[in-house]
C-alpha cells in the first residue's frame, strides 16, 4: 500500500525530533547532524528504528540540512545515500507491524531569497532539486519539506520536488506566536499556494507546542482540501546543564495533539523536544480514532506572500492602472525601463484600497516575458497585494508565474482550444485562479445563453487538466454600449446565468462599457452598480475614480456586506476628488500622505531605493548630510520599525525599507567623504552566527537594520568559533555583540561564546536571538539581552549607544 492510499484510509503517524536525540548520543556542539549518517550510522539507524517501533508510519531520513549550499557535490551524495540506507535499515529491522515509509527530509537552506536576501529563486530551486534527485536515486518513498518560515523558499522547494520526482510531497511550515511565517504569510496564504501547486498534504511543524499552534492548525483545517499535518514541538525549550529541555511531557503532548486529530488532522508526529516516547504515547491514545473525512472546500482565492483574497459575495477590486492601454505615460515608462513609475502606480493603487493588482506590460516593441517577470518580482517587493498576471503570451505568463510568490490570478484564457491548451497546464503546475473569457473561435456570442455554453465548455476542459471550477472566474465581457445598445444588458444577464447555473465567480473590466461616450465615469459607475446587483465577484477598475469608489462602498452597504456601514462612513469622510478619464503625465509624482514629511521619507517607508537615492541627492543641495539622517531617514525607519513591532508591517517590507534607506545612506556617505573628520557612524557592533550553525537569515536582517541606524557593524559570518568573536570584540573594543542560532544543537556554542566574552571582554553587552531561544534560555546562558526580532535588537543597541554618549 502506498502512503497516499494509507492516508485516504485514516491517520498517518510521523516521527519526532532528531537533533536533541543525536546530542544525547554524543553529537558535539557545532557538529553537523547530517555527517553522522557517515560517521555514526548505527546511532542514526537506532533513532529511526525507535520511531518505527513506537508506531510511526513515516520516518524522515537524517537529511534536514543536506543541500549543495552546505556540502560539496560528492559529500552531499555520500550523506544522502547513507541517510537513506540508515532509515531503510531501521525500517527493515523494526518490530513495528504498521506500514512503514522512508521520507527524504528537506529543511530550509538557511539563506534568504532575493530581493530580501542574496539567494536567487532559481538557485534555490536548483539546490533543492539536487537533494531531491539524490533522494529519489537512493530510494525515498516520499518527500517531506518542513520547518520552512518563508513562503518563497517553500515554493522553491516544492517546485524542485515536483519537477524532479514523482514522489508524494508533504509540506509543513513553521509559524510564530503571531500565527504567521517569518516573512508574513498567513495559513490562508500558504494553503492557497501549496494546494494550488499540488502538494499532497500540508500543515505545521516546529515553532511551538500543539496547544499554541491550534489556531493555525484550525485555519488549515478550515481552508485545506488536502490532508493536514501537525508536527509541533514539545513546548518551549529551556536550558539545563547545557542541554535543551522542553516543557510539555508526552501525555500532555499526546492529549493536545489528539484533540486536533479529532478535528481533522490526518498526519501527526512531533518536532523539537519530542522522542519515540512521545510518538508511542500519541499512537496509544489515538489508535482507534476515526478522523473526519477530508472535504473539498471549493474556495476561490488568490494569495500574495502575506495573505489570501477570497472571491465570494463581497466584491473584490482589481486595480487596472498597471496597463499600457490608453495610458501614454505608462507606455513611456515601459519603453524607458522606468520601473519606479510602475512601482509607484502599484503603491498608489494599494493605498486606494484595491485588493488585487492587474499587471499588464504588453507593448510590441519590448521584451514582454523579461519585463513582465521583472515587474512581478519588483512589485512583490513593495506591495503585498496578490497580482493578476495579464498577458496573452504563454511564455511571459510562465516566467511571471514561476517567480510569483503566492497563488496568482491569470488573465486570461478563453474558449479557443489553442488558448486552453496553453494556459491550463501553467495553472495546473504553478497554481492560480484563471480568468476565463466567454468567447471562442466564433467570436463573442450575442446572447447570454451562448456565453453560458462557452463557459460550460471551458469548465469541462479545465477539469481534464485537474482544475476545479473554484479556480475559474468568468469574464462575460463588458462591451461598449455606444456600438451595441444591448451589450450591457447581455453582459448583466450572463453574470446571473454563470452565478446561478454554474456556481462560479465572475469578473469584469467595467470601464469598457462606456467606450466612445462622454461622461464615462457616470456610465461606468451605473453599470458597476447594476453588475454588483447581479452578483459580480470582482471588477477591474480605476481606483482613482471617485464615482466608482462611491458606487462600490454604497453597494456594499446596501447589499448588507458592510457591517454597520463602517466602510461607507469611513470612505464618505474622505475628501476624494474626481479623477480625470486619463491620468496626465504629472501623475508620475505620487501624492505625499500626511504622515510623511518628504519624498525621501515616503520612498524609505515604501521601499523605493532609486527614489530614496534621488530624493537624498536633491535634499543635499540645501540640507546638511547628518541633518538628513536625523530628520528624514531615521524617522522613516522608525515608522517602518514601529509597524513591524505592531505586526502591521512584515519582514519583506521592513527589508525593502532598509534597502531604500541604504540607498539614501550611500548618498550621505558620498557627501560626507569630502568633509574630513565627519562621520555618521555610531559605536561598533560585532555580529555572528555561532559555530556549527549555517543559518544566517536573522543575522543578515539585523546587520542591515543596524547599519541603517548608523552602527559600525562587523559581520563575522556563519559558523563562527567563539574565539573569533572574542578577538573581533577585543580588537574593536566593541560595546555590543550579537549572536544568532537557529538550531538547538548549536546553542551550546552560543553559551561558550558568551562565557569567553565575559572572561576576555567583560565590557561587551551580548544580544542573542534565533528561533530556538527564549528569554529563560537567554538568561541561563548569560546573555544581556534576548531579542525576539530584529527591531528589538536595534532598540537595545540604540539604548546602549545613548548611554555611552552620555558617559
Amino acid at each position: 500500500m502506498g502512503i497516499l492510499e494509507l492516508l485516504k484510509r485514516g491517520i498517518v503517524y510521523l516521527d519526532g525530533g532528531m537533533g536533541t536525540l543525536l546530542q544525547d548520543r554524543g553529537l558535539r556542539p557545532g557538529e553537523s547532524p547530517e555527517t553522522w549518517n557517515l560517521t555514526h550510522p548505527e546511532e542514526v539507524a537506532a533513532i529511526h528504528r525507535a520511531y518505527f517501533d513506537a508506531g510511526s508510519h513515516v520516518v524522515c531520513a537524517n537529511t534536514f540540512g543536506a543541500n549543495p549550499l552546505r556540502f560539496e557535490k560528492d559529500r552531499l551524495e555520500q550523506i544522502v545515500a547513507a541517510a537513506m540506507d540508515n532509515v531503510r535499515a531501521a525500517r527493515d529491522s523494526s518490530i513495528g507491524t504498521q506500514e512503514k515509509f522512508a521520507a527524504l527530509d528537506i529543511g530550509p537552506s538557511g539563506r534568504l531569497l532575493k530581493p530580501y536576501g542574496d539567494l536567487d529563486f532559481e538557485d534555490a530551486v536548483a539546490a533543492f532539486a539536487e537533494t531531491v534527485r539524490l533522494g529519489v536515486k537512493y530510494g525515498a518513498d516520499l518527500i517531506l519539506i518542513e520547518t520552512m518560515n518563508d513562503s518563497y523558499e517553500t515554493k522553491a522547494a516544492l517546485l524542485a520536488a515536483k519537477e524532479n520526482s514523482d514522489l508524494p510531497v508533504f509540506v509543513s511550515n513553521a509559524y510564530g506566536e503571531d500565527g504567521k511565517l517569518m516573512t508574513g504569510a498567513t495559513p490562508a496564504a500558504m494553503t492557497a499556494m501549496l494546494e494550488g501547486m499540488g502538494a499532497d498534504a500540508i500543515g505545521v511543524n516546529c515553532s511551538l507546542g500543539p496547544r499554541a499552534l491550534a489556531p493555525v492548525v484550525r485555519e488549515y483545517l478550515r481552508r485545506a482540501s488536502v490532508p493536514v499535518l501537525l508536527k509541533s514541538n514539545a513546548g518551549l525549550p529551556r536550558e539545563e546543564n547545557g542541554w535543551a529541555v522542553y516543557d510539555v511531557p508526552p501525555e500532555e503532548f499526546a492529549a493536545e495533539t489528539a484533540a486536533l486529530m479529532r478535528e481533522g488532522v490526518r498526519l501527526a508526529g512531533g518536532c523539537c523536544g519530542t522522542t519515540p516516547a512521545y510518538i508511542e504515547t500519541l499512537v496509544r491514545r489515538t489508535k482507534d480514532l476515526v478522523p473526519p473525512p477530508v472535504e473539498p472546500k471549493h474556495l476561490t482565492c488568490v494569495s500574495s506572500y502575506t495573505h489570501a483574497v477570497d472571491f465570494g459575495d463581497d466584491p473584490v477590486l482589481i486595480g487596472e492602472r498597471i496597463n499600457p492601454t490608453g495610458k501614454k505615460r505608462f507606455k513611456e515608462a515601459l519603453r524607458a525601463g522606468d520601473m519606479d513609475y510602475i512601482l509607484t502606480e502599484g503603491i498608489r493603487q494599494q493605498d486606494k484600497g484595491v485588493q488585487v493588482l492587474d499587471v499588464n506590460v504588453g507593448l510590441p516593441e519590448i521584451d514582454e516575458p523579461a519585463v513582465l517577470e521583472e515587474t512581478v518580482c519588483r512589485l512583490q517587493a513593495v506591495v503585498d497585494l496578490p497580482l493578476q498576471i495579464d498577458t496573452s503570451d504563454p511564455i511571459a505568463m510562465e516566467r511571471a508565474l514561476r517567480r510569483y510568490n503566492g497563488k496568482a490570478m491569470l488573465n486570461s484564457v478563453n474558449g479557443k482550444e489553442e488558448s486552453m491548451a496553453a494556459v491550463f497546464p501553467l495553472a495546473r503546475k504553478y497554481g492560480g485562479v484563471v480568468v476565463a473569457l466567454t468567447l471562442d473561435e466564433s467570436g463573442i456570442p450575442e446572447t447570454a445563453e451562448d456565453r453560458l455554453t462557452i463557459a460550460e465548455r471551458i469548465l469541462a476542459r479545465a477539469a481534464e487538466y485537474g482544475i476545479g471550477r473554484e479556480d475559474i472566474v468568468f469574464d462575460p465581457l463588458a462591451m461598449a454600449v455606444s456600438a451595441a445598445p444591448d451589450a450591457a444588458k447581455v453582459t448583466l444577464e450572463s453574470l446571473g446565468l454563470i452565478r446561478d447555473y454554474l456556481g462560479c465567480r465572475t469578473s469584469l473590466g467595467v470601464s469598457n462599457v462606456s467606450f466612445g461616450l462622454p461622461g464615462r465615469e457616470g456610465v461606468n459607475a451605473a453599470f458597476f452598480a447594476l453588475a454588483l446587483g447581479r452578483g459580480l465577484s470582482a471588477a477591474i477598475m480605476n481606483p482613482f475614480s471617485a464615482a466608482m469608489l462611491r458606487t462600490y462602498h454604497a453597494s456594499r452597504a446596501l447589499l448588507g456586506l458592510d457591517e454597520n456601514c463602517a466602510g461607507y462612513i469611513g470612505f464618505a469622510a474622505q475628501d476624494v476628488p474626481e479623477a480625470p478619464a486619463a491620468a496626465p503625465a504629472a501623475a508620475a509624482a505620487p501624492r505625499q500622505p500626511d504622515e510623511f514629511r518628504s519624498a525621501l521619507q515616503l520612498a524609505v517607508v515604501k521601499g523605493l531605493k532609486d527614489q530614496a537615492a534621488a530624493a537624498t541627492r536633491s535634499l543635499l543641495e540645501t540640507v546638511e548630510p547628518l541633518e538628513i539622517v536625523r530628520q528624514e531617514i531615521i524617522p522613516a525607519l522608525d515608522i517602518v520599525g514601529k509597524g513591524f513591532e505592531d505586526k502591521t508591517i512584515y519582514l519583506p517590507q521592513l527589508l525593502m525599507s532598509a534597502e531604500a534607506a541604504k540607498g539614501a545612506f550611500e548618498e550621505i556617505k558620498t557627501a560626507l567623504s569630502a568633509r574630513k573628520g565627519e562621520t555618521a557612524a555610531k559605536c561598533p557592533f560585532v555580529i555572528a552566527t555561532v559555530r556549527g550553525d549555517i543559518h544566517d537569515i536573522g543575522k543578515n536582517i539585523v546587520k542591515l537594520l543596524l547599519e541603517n541606524y548608523g552602527f559600525a557593524v562587523t559581520d563575522l559570518g556563519r559558523d563562527v568559533p567563539p574565539e573569533t568573536v572574542v578577538e573581533a570584540v577585543q580588537r574593536l573594543h566593541a560595546p555590543l555583540a550579537g549572536l544568532s542560532a537557529l538550531m538547538t544543537t548549536t546553542v551550546p556554542a552560543m553559551e561558550e561564546t558568551i562565557r569567553l566574552l565575559r572572561r576576555d571582554a567583560p565590557w561587551c553587552k551580548v544580544v542573542v536571538g534565533g528561533a530556538v531561544l527564549t528569554q529563560e534560555y537567554a538568561d541561563r546562558i548569560g546573555a544581556d539581552k534576548y531579542a525576539k526580532d530584529s527591531m528589538e535588537t536595534v532598540r537595545y543597541a540604540e539604548e546602549i549607544a545613548a548611554s555611552l554618549e552620555e558617559a
